[in-house]
């Protein structure tokens, strides 16, 4: 059977930039291991399968798989369907509706841009709570080929958070670091690989745009993803990380964090804090999409 998929460069308002997405909408009677295999034939960081919702009220239910695993939760598969969605509902107004995912539903917010762009924003679904794991400096800087000195700035250090799915967070004292930062094979799953695949989102102060709030890059290698140009997911768990540190106040903050620049994809996204009584209250991610091919894949 024929079925029409679309990809979308995420996180950014130009093509050949950004997050590659794949997106079938056409997804009907597909099983686990098809789209498995479908996700691994477009070799995407993700891949999403668009199906009917199971609440009629809701735009659609989403299933979405790196090479590698299925995942509950991610952010540029978010947007970027968003967008499209909104694209293909016809039309230049903005919308909002709710997707379902494997966590739960997802409040989205889309503006399309006619004719293949627009920006959209979802508010995270679960709030990012510290996760267990714990790290000696000395082992992490193995596992990323960095200097121990090279690890922790201001009153960050290595931990845990996840909004969904968990990530190691490892704060990195300036750019130079992050240019010489690459998992080594031999130590990184054994150092990072904390119940599950290892997920490292290496971040800093230090910005290429000095317009910008945070530089990072996340490796993911056992999940098929060496590198990840944006990286949603973590972004949603980062806001827990940022503020726990305390250092802004109540109110509404937006940070913008930058990614992918080692790997020739720029990206931008758009983190959106609402801080209560000292606390995270809420939190979104937003930033733009553009349709790069459509067509239809045999399956």
């Amino acid at each position: 059977m024929r079925r029409q998929f679309y990809t979308l460069d995420v996180f950014t308002d130009r093509r050949f930039a950004g997050n590659p997405l794949a997106v079938v909408t056409e997804a009907g009677n597909l099983d686990t291991a098809a789209m498995q295999a479908i996700a691994r034939e477009f070799n995407h960081p993700e891949t999403v399968f668009v199906l009917p919702p199971d609440d009629p009220k809701h735009r659609a239910r989403l299933r979405i798989f790196t090479p590698a695993a299925e995942l509950p939760f991610a952010g540029h598969p978010t947007i970027g369907t968003a967008v499209l969605l909104a694209r293909l509902d016809g039309g230049s107004n903005a919308r909002d509706f709710t997707v379902e995912e494997r966590i739960g539903p997802v409040s989205c917010h889309a503006q399309p841009s006619p004719p293949d762009a627009g920006r959209a924003r979802f508010t995270v679904p679960s709030l990012p709570v510290i996760a267990d794991g714990a790290f000696r400096v000395e082992d992490v800087a193995g596992a990323l080929s960095v200097r121990p000195a090279d690890i922790g700035f201001g009153n960050h250090e290595p931990s845990r958070w996840s909004a969904g799915v968990p990530f190691s967070f490892i704060p990195l004292r300036n750019l130079d670091a992050m240019a010489r930062a690459r998992p080594d094979p031999a130590l990184f799953e054994r150092v990072l690989g904390v119940g599950g695949p290892g997920k490292a989102y290496l971040f800093c102060a230090e910005c290429v745009d000095k317009a910008n709030d945070f530089h990072v890059r996340m490796f993911a290698p056992a999940m098929g993803i060496p590198e990840d140009p944006a990286t949603g997911a973590a972004a949603a768990a980062f806001a827990g990380l940022v503020a726990a540190c305390g250092d802004r106040p109540d109110g509404e903050h937006l940070l913008r964090i930058e990614q992918g620049m080692e790997m020739g994809r720029p990206s931008l996204i758009e983190l959106g804090l609402t801080i209560r009584d000292g606390k995270l209250a809420a939190a979104t991610i937003g930033g733009g999409a553009v349709v790069v091919t459509e067509g239809r894949i045999e399956a």
